[in-house]
């Protein structure tokens, strides 16, 4: 378990390119001191360095690495809700780990991705046939995503078909997130869309974070993988939402 996690927290580091201490925290649902025990442990492998109130890759042009063209259980989420989709949908993808995969996995399809996620555009680009629509704002470093009011504004004013999200956390309160700078874009992507669709790893079920953007309720499909506790199930089925469960990379070999 702590292998797994010290594992995880460091391509997450690395994909964000840097993260604070209590980011870290809410993302891993543990407590200060396991963070600071697992930090100072990743230092000594030189993929991060310490900095002012948290950590950061040690080499930014590794940032890619963090997000393998094949296998993992986030690329088995991204593919499985990506049959979600057809030609000519509109879809929003939301900043994250998990989420810039959604480009493979659609990549052969005709359509057009609204999105923050500055991963997500780049690597879109490749693709003549994805149309890309970047919200408007200002960069931020930490999440590889555009943020602010002016990006929850101008999506307000757009209808997708699908809305591809993330979280940091899961509960029977709702689906939350721990940047307060994402918090409105979050919330207008869910608002104004036909489906919203929540791509979360099952060690995330149970887990609080700082804000909640959307109720459980407010989800018509839930991506996730095997993890996911024995309650979430049962409650995703009494709200009738579509579970679908892939096969969880610790499983795979």
């Amino acid at each position: 378990m702590k292998t797994k996690r010290l594992t995880e927290m460091e391509a997450y580091v690395v994909s964000h390119g840097s993260a604070t201490m209590e980011e870290l925290r809410d993302a891993f649902g543990v407590s200060m001191n396991t963070v600071r025990r697992d930090v100072a442990e990743l230092l000594k492998t030189g993929s991060i360095e310490k900095v002012y109130g948290g950590v950061r890759a040690a080499n930014q042009n590794v940032i890619q690495a963090a997000y393998p063209k094949s296998g993992g259980t986030k690329r088995a989420i991204c593919f499985e809700a990506a049959r979600l989709v057809k030609d000519g949908d509109i879809v929003f993808i939301d900043s994250g780990t998990t989420t810039v995969q959604m480009i493979e996995a659609i990549k052969d399809l005709r359509v057009t991705v609204i999105t923050n996620n500055i991963q997500v555009m780049t690597k879109a680009l490749e693709y003549e046939n994805i149309r890309v629509i970047m919200l408007p704002g200002e960069v931020h470093r930490n999440t590889l995503s555009i943020t602010g009011e002016d990006s929850a504004e101008y999506l307000s004013h757009m209808n997708t078909n699908i809305a591809f999200m993330a979280c940091t956390g899961a509960s029977f309160n709702g689906v939350a997130n721990s940047s307060p700078l994402e918090y409105s874009i979050k919330k207008a992507a869910v608002a104004n869309t036909e489906k919203a669709v929540l791509l979360v790893a099952g060690s995330k079920f149970g887990t609080t974070s700082l804000l909640i953007y959307a109720g459980l309720n407010k989800f018509q499909t839930v991506v996730t993988d095997s993890r996911i506790p024995p309650a979430y199930r049962q409650r995703l089925k009494e709200l009738h939402i579509d579970l679908r469960i892939v096969k969880d990379a610790a499983e795979e070999g």
